[in-house]
């Protein structure tokens, strides 16, 4: 399913028009991203997602033609986790 499929299903089940539901789209999007850019907390929607930013450990690694090390810095990434109720649908309950 892509954003468009997406779209026109919450659009459908919430009875709003399409532009309507891809602009709350759009503002989740949005502002769950300045959130986790922050850092200082995670956003949840109680058993189905955990939006969070992580912090990478700097690291060594090899290119994988030359095999010569490289050194790879220190950064942050985002998790996402599943909740509950998304795990328990993932297993067709």
């Amino acid at each position: 399913m892509n954003r468009s499929d997406l779209v026109a299903v919450l659009a459908d089940r919430a009875e709003v028009p399409r532009k309507d539901a891809d602009a709350v789209l759009a503002a989740f999007a949005e502002t769950v991203g300045e959130i986790v850019a922050k850092g200082d907390e995670k956003v949840t929607i109680p058993g189905f997602l955990t939006f969070e930013r992580t912090h990478r450990a700097a690291r060594t690694a090899r290119n994988p033609q030359t095999g010569e090390p490289l050194e790879i810095p220190a950064g942050f990434s985002a998790k996402v986790s599943a909740g509950s109720k998304l795990k328990e649908a993932a297993k067709g309950k």
